[in-house]
């Protein structure tokens, strides 16, 4: 009993009310997303509803954020059309199931605390390149395909469209300011539903996407050969899809532990991630992610806890089963209004406040990470170019402050006292400051205000020693720490490391 209490977070804390309305909220957002990236894929419209489905109770139930929701987002389907385009669709199957195994291996040997590596700064730019990318895709809506011709709406269909989003965004705007006992999305989705059939309004609903109306989702092994060529054309898509998926899943934890001031497990997220795509690869489901703008939504309606993301999916499962006819009438423009807002306050809009504030540095790789973002839909390469350019500029920044300042004591000795770290980026700086030709014989490098980081610190030591061999000269290591000294004990066959008691290491060139 104690186990399915912390299993479902049931608990007197839990706003019963709240994660069900927060449900059902996040129901209505996640369906046309779904839906659109299915029918964008090139898939069946069900294999995007049972992704919506599968991805959303496995990881409400076993993943390690409540709150957060996960579905059938884009992200990870775009890496996989071209797979689908010239494989089919079994093929997507098998690669959904990879790719659940490599998310499931990264929680299980704890990598998902990598996630901490990622500066503010990228978490900016993929937030604010996200928010566009979400705001677009409403304004994709206001598009009507007829006979095979994509245009835009004109006309009254146009003002009409324009109308009932202006309506919804002001009810999600205003709602709140009257009450938040009821989510002020699900109210603008309820009020403009109700205004389309009371006035017998002709818009475009859910029905002109697809139909939406099947059956349970059922058990199903990949029908493909089991070789090692079907792995070799696999392997890439799961692994890309994987990392895709998982980069946005723990951004999305991140700034729901931000959000929520509490904190989440990435391990056990990453795990339940990977499961979650492992059932849909068995089940028909085209895979997915956490997805940022329903988290927002549920976020929003006041959901907390792992129950809302449960009614979500469930809900999905119902209106799969039963409820397609009355979904499928409800005005996208309800849905596009929610979503817009839902973009406006996913956008970091403190990152424009302060960015006087900020180094240009900073300001460089959030642009350049949401330029890549909006631009190409690859959040995981805008994530990774983000890391390496802030990764770079760190370790410049670091490289330039090695500096040396240097005395003679009473015996002739001479003291270079280290300040900066020593590692690959400023061992050429820190050669440049020794005279071997000039020093005295003895010399003591004293690293109290410095460390050995890397082997290029080591190479960088072992060069200068040999340098003062040949000038008959020693030098002496001081004050190393307890990592450095190891570091050291371990490079002797590149250097020999004679430990004496003060601690001070001799460094000797090799025999």
């Amino acid at each position: 009993m104690k186990n399915t209490i912390a299993l479902f977070d049931f608990s007197k804390k839990i706003n019963y009310k709240n994660e069900l309305l927060a449900g059902f909220t996040v129901a209505m957002t996640m369906i046309p997303e779904s839906l659109s990236f299915a029918i964008l894929a090139g898939l069946s419209p069900l294999t995007g509803l049972y992704a919506a489905f599968m991805m959303g109770l496995v990881t409400a139930i076993f993943g390690g954020r409540p709150g957060m929701v996960s579905g059938g987002a884009g992200a990870t389907i775009v890496v996989l059309i071209a797979l689908i385009k010239t494989h089919g669709i079994e093929y997507l199957f098998a690669t959904v199931i990879l790719a659940g195994v490599f998310q499931m291996l990264v929680g299980i040997l704890k990598w998902g605390k990598f996630v901490r590596l990622i500066p503010q700064p990228v978490m900016y730019g993929f937030l604010n390149g996200l928010a566009v990318i979400i705001f677009m895709a409403q304004v994709e809506q206001f598009k009507v395909t007829q006979n095979g011709i994509t245009e835009w709406l004109h006309g009254t269909a146009l003002y009409i469209m324009l109308g009932l989003t202006l309506l919804t965004i002001a009810i999600v705007y205003f709602f709140p300011k009257i009450t938040k006992a009821i989510p002020a999305s699900l109210v603008a989705i309820l009020i403009v539903f109700a205004v389309v059939l009371g006035f017998n309004i002709n818009t475009k609903t859910v029905a002109d996407i697809a139909n939406i109306s099947g059956n349970l989702p059922s058990f199903h092994i990949p029908d493909l050969p089991f070789s090692l060529e079907t792995l070799q054309i696999i392997f890439p898509y799961a692994l890309v899809m994987a990392g895709v998926g998982l980069i946005e899943s723990l951004l999305t934890l991140s700034m729901v532990d931000e959000i929520t001031n509490t904190k989440g497990n990435a391990n056990k997220e990453s795990v339940a991630q990977g499961l979650a795509n492992i059932t849909n690869g068995f089940f028909g489901g085209m895979g997915g992610c956490a997805m940022v703008a329903q988290t927002l939504v549920n976020l929003n309606a006041g959901s907390r806890a792992r129950l809302s993301g449960i009614i979500a999916a469930l809900t999905i499962l119902v209106i799969i089963l039963v409820g397609a006819p009355f979904i499928e009438r409800i005005p996208m423009a309800a849905l596009v209004g929610v979503m817009m807002m839902v973009a406006i306050s996913t956008f970091q809009w403190v990152s424009i406040r302060i960015v006087n504030k900020m180094p240009k540095s900073d300001i460089f790789v959030g642009i350049t990470v949401a330029l890549i973002t909006i631009i190409l839909h690859n959040l995981a390469l805008a994530v990774l170019v983000g890391v390496i350019i802030s990764a770079l500029v760190f370790s410049w920044d670091n490289a330039k402050r090695i500096r040396a300042r240097k005395h003679i004591d009473e015996n002739g000795t001479k003291y270079y006292e280290i300040f900066g770290p020593l590692f690959f980026g400023s061992v050429t700086t820190f050669i440049d400051k020794f005279d071997p030709i000039n020093d005295p014989e003895q010399v003591v490098i004293d690293f109290k205000e410095s460390r050995i980081v890397d082997m290029s610190a080591i190479d960088a030591l072992d060069k200068l020693s040999k340098k003062y061999a040949q000038q008959n000269k020693i030098i002496h290591l001081k004050h190393l720490s307890e990592d450095c000294r190891k570091m050291l004990k371990n490079a002797e066959a590149i250097i020999e490391v004679n430990i004496q008691e003060d601690p001070t290491y001799k460094v000797m060139p090799e025999k």
